[in-house]
Parts: C-alpha cells; sequence; structure tokens
C-alpha cells in the first residue's frame, strides 16, 4: 500500500465524501476545498494537480473509490473494501534521434551565425535616418551583434573574440566597440525589426506546426522594485522583471508571436494579439491555453480562425451563454479525459520557456526599459534558430528567409 492510498482511506475515514451530478466530491487534505472525482470501469480522473500531473490514481480517487464500495449490513455496521486497483495509465516513451541530435549540436554555433546572417541580411532595406556624429552601423549588423551577443551569453568585451570572428567570416561589415552593442540594445527602432525576425525566423516551420499554446513568463531584471509596507513598518523590494507572453507551435517550441509588456499586465487580455499574428502566417487547427486564458472572448477569437480551443475551465465558470464557450465547457466537463489530452500539449509553451531560460538565462543585463526589452526579445529570436538548427537535421528542412536558401 503506497502513501497516496493511505491518505485516501484516512480521507474517507475522516470527511464527508457525496456524488453529485455523476462527480464525486472529495474534500481537500490540507485546505477548505474540494476536489471532483470522476469513476468509470476503466477509467479514473480527478481535479487536483497530483493527477494532472502524474496521471495516475491520486489520494482523492483512491477515497472516492472506497466510499463507493462501502457496504451498509443489516445490523448497522459497514464494510469498506480497503484494496482497490487501479489501471495505471500507460505513458508513451519517445526515442532520440542521437544521430540528428549530436550533428546539430555539434554545428550549432557555426550554423546559427549562417543563419542569423542570412536573416539580418533582409534587413539592408531598413535604412536609419543619419545624425551628426561618427557612422553608424548598419540595421542588419546592428540585430547580428546583440542578437550573436546575447546567444553568447558573455560579458560584452569577452564577446569582442566572437565578434571578430564573424567580421572575419563576412557576416558583418566591420567590427564595432563593444560599448555599441549597449547602445544598440537601447535603441527602440530595433524592437519592431527584433519581432519581425522572430516571425520571419519561425515561417520555415509552417508545414509543420497546426497546434499552438500560449502562456506568459517573466524574466528578471537587476532592477528593484521597492514598497513601504505599514504592516510591519519597513521597505520590502523584489526583483523586477520582464513579462514575455508568447505563442508557440507545440511539435518544435518554435515562437510564432510574442508581446512583451509590463510586469503585471494581464494574461488573458493578450491572446487576441498573439492568436492574430501567427494565424497571418499558419493554419492553426488548436490552441491550448491554462486557466488564466478562459474567458468567451478568447474562445470566439479562436474559433473565428477555424481553430478548436482547449482552455482549461475555472471551478467558479459555468457553461452559460451558449454559443463556442458552452461547447468547449461541456467537451470540458463531459470528456475530460479526451480533453485533456488536447488540453496538455500546452506544456510545451513552459518548455519553450525552460529551454530559453536555461540556454540564454532567465534575468537581463540592461538596464534601461527599452534594452531589457530589446534583449527578451533577442533571446526568443536565439532560441527560434537553436530550433530551427535542430529541425534542420532532424526532418531535413531548408530554411529560406527572404527568397534565398541556407546551404
Amino acid at each position: 500500500m503506497d502513501l497516496r492510498e493511505m491518505r485516501g482511506m484516512e480521507i474517507a475515514a475522516t470527511r464527508t465524501i457525496r456524488k453529485q451530478d455523476g462527480w464525486w466530491k472529495v474534500p481537500s487534505q490540507s485546505g477548505p476545498g474540494l476536489y471532483r472525482v470522476q469513476i468509470a470501469k476503466k477509467f479514473a480522473t480527478c481535479e487536483c494537480p497530483d493527477f494532472e500531473k502524474r496521471k495516475t490514481a491520486c489520494k482523492h480517487i483512491y477515497a472516492a473509490t472506497i466510499v463507493m464500495k462501502r457496504e451498509d449490513n443489516a445490523d448497522g455496521t459497514t464494510t469498506v473494501t480497503q484494496s482497490v486497483t487501479f489501471t495505471e495509465a500507460h505513458e508513451t516513451t519517445y526515442s532520440q534521434p542521437w544521430s540528428a541530435y549530436n550533428a546539430a549540436q555539434t554545428s550549432e554555433q557555426d550554423r546559427f551565425q549562417s543563419l542569423l546572417h542570412d536573416l539580418c541580411s533582409g534587413l539592408s532595406s531598413f535604412a536609419e535616418p543619419q545624425k551628426s556624429g561618427r557612422p553608424r552601423l548598419p540595421l542588419s549588423d546592428a540585430v547580428f551583434n546583440i542578437t550573436f551577443k546575447v546567444y553568447s551569453t558573455v560579458s560584452q568585451r569577452r564577446f569582442m573574440s566572437d565578434l571578430r570572428e564573424a567580421h572575419r567570416r563576412g557576416y558583418i561589415s566591420k567590427v564595432p566597440h563593444f560599448n555599441s552593442i549597449s547602445n544598440y540594445l537601447d535603441n527602440p527602432e530595433l524592437t519592431s525589426l527584433l519581432q519581425g525576425c522572430i516571425i520571419k525566423s519561425s515561417l520555415p516551420l509552417q508545414s509543420i506546426e497546426t497546434d499552438f499554446a500560449v502562456d506568459s513568463s517573466g524574466f528578471t531584471t537587476s532592477r528593484f522594485h521597492r514598497w513601504f509596507d505599514h504592516k510591519y513598518g519597513e521597505i520590502r523590494q523584489q526583483h523586477d522583471w520582464v513579462k514575455c507572453h508568447l505563442m508557440v507551435g507545440v511539435k518544435t517550441n518554435v515562437v510564432t508571436a510574442v508581446e512583451i509588456l509590463g510586469r503585471n499586465t494581464n494574461d488573458s487580455r493578450q491572446l487576441p494579439a498573439l492568436l492574430n499574428t501567427t494565424a497571418q502566417n499558419f493554419q492553426i487547427k488548436e490552441v491550448s491555453a491554462d486557466k488564466g486564458y478562459a474567458s468567451k472572448a478568447n474562445v470566439e477569437a479562436i474559433t473565428s480562425v477555424g481553430a478548436v480551443p482547449f482552455i482549461s475551465v475555472k471551478d467558479n465558470q459555468r457553461g452559460i451563454g451558449g454559443g463556442n464557450w458552452e461547447r468547449m465547457y461541456h467537451y470540458f466537463q463531459f470528456r475530460k479525459p479526451e480533453f485533456l489530452q488536447h488540453y496538455h500539449k500546452r506544456s510545451n509553451v513552459e518548455s519553450a520557456f525552460s529551454m530559453m531560460k536555461r540556454k540564454f538565462g532567465d534575468s537581463l543585463r540592461s538596464k534601461g526599459d527599452t534594452a531589457m526589452v530589446n534583449e527578451a526579445l533577442c533571446k526568443i529570436l536565439c532560441h527560434n534558430l537553436v530550433v530551427l538548427i535542430h529541425e534542420m537535421h532532424e526532418l531535413g528542412i531548408n530554411p529560406v528567409f527572404w527568397g534565398v536558401v541556407t546551404q
């Protein structure tokens, strides 16, 4: 008997568990809430985080099953079946194509520079107005320099060796002063160019990605958010952060749309903009998101582009109002195992954030507001190019950005 089964027996013995509308209402063992459990012949589901993560029987399922198997005897006693057997969900494992993975890893930095150069070469038509002073770098060089700097994860001074090698290979027209990298990160004109490059870098995977997920995460900064705590009479502080809202393809984790806004920006309201940007370049079949995006407006926005929404519903929400919202709500309530198979694709957007932060760092070195946004965009662009390099080896694709095939 494992720990979860023992705790389930404890809940069944000490708490009141009732069945309502086909669901067992099982009290939480650590708080005042309730979890709904559904038990069928071949499967059982629970709304608790433990079940959603493990997909195996949790203590609430054990508790509901014990209550279900109670027998009231004629003499007033109760017989409880304590041994309960569940059929564990079969987890499919996927083999790693090690030859393609090894080839991508060993050639990544060389291919990264080549892809970034081809992507930036299309920016030559964007000219920055010349001001007084020393001649400015071309915008294509500026975007290459700041993106390659973020990819390197080293300081600006130590990065100069990599930049001289890139100049020797013909990827940039000249080697700038190391302070120029900071200056261009703080240039607001590069923000829209970087967003455009992120979209361009996702286009080679148009034929592969049809299912998408949306979420947000933050990159910490070197600045602090301070406030006076009147309750304890002292000044408190915490790191400020930049909040990134992404839509990614769930097969390759490529970012197809991005919005970078303030630290307290509402997540739900950003979905339509991310969706419309993605729909301009991709055929969308499914969109999955967590409870933070559960709203009628978002469901209607997803269905308007011909996609099916798979958004987890909050406990206090009901399928009232008809239309696509009601259909998704009933799908969630009455065909939950099938719904969750689609919904859990959203874990790939969390994987995308994890990939960026582990490889390129989870904090921003820049100090200014514009520089922090541009640095975060550079991290996302680096992520997309790394994804492309892996798919070049695994799927045999040949990325094309501006009509020129990359060798």
